[in-house]
């Protein structure tokens, strides 16, 4: 084995991940989030991690209601749900402006997305460059006919 950065990059790229819009509401404001580092970590209790840069202006509302909206990207809307939430938003920017979305105790639900679910942050722990939020799920749905849209990167090391 390898132990040259590009060798490992190349090897971390070739873990699969889906394509997730992670929201959030706190104190009048919402955001989304464009994530693939999002795992399920139990059975019992269900629940899933989610990696978060701290700077991200969703970490605030996360971290303010203890409670976050996962909205699982499909096939068919990939390329205009990553368009929209891959280049990020300022604080009190309009995240959600043109698509049809559902309030929720969890944060804003995009209709367009094959599943969500529901979840109250039950841990965060600081891991490396990015912030590991622990959420049991509370709540959920999803269509089981859709396909999850699915990557891997060419590099592990960057997005």
């Amino acid at each position: 084995m390898k132990k040259d950065k590009q060798s490992i990059g190349q090897a971390i790229g070739r873990i699969p991940s889906g394509c997730m819009i992670v929201t959030a509401q706190h104190g009048g404001r919402s955001t989304g989030l464009l994530a693939s580092w999002v795992q399920q970590s139990s059975f019992e209790p269900p629940a899933v991690t989610v990696c978060i840069k701290p700077t991200r202006p969703i970490a605030e509302l996360i971290d303010g209601s203890k409670r976050f909206m996962i909205n699982v990207i499909g096939e068919g809307t990939a390329v205009k749900l990553m368009k929209q939430f891959g280049r990020g938003f300022a604080p009190g920017e309009n995240a959600f402006e043109g698509l049809e979305i559902e309030s929720s105790d969890y944060g804003p639900i995009l209709s367009e997305c094959v599943a969500h679910l529901g979840c109250r942050l039950t841990n965060k722990v600081s891991g490396g460059d990015h912030d590991i939020y622990v959420g049991e799920i509370e709540a959920g749905d999803g269509n089981e006919n859709a396909r999850p849209f699915v990557h891997v990167r060419a590099s592990g090391l960057s997005y």
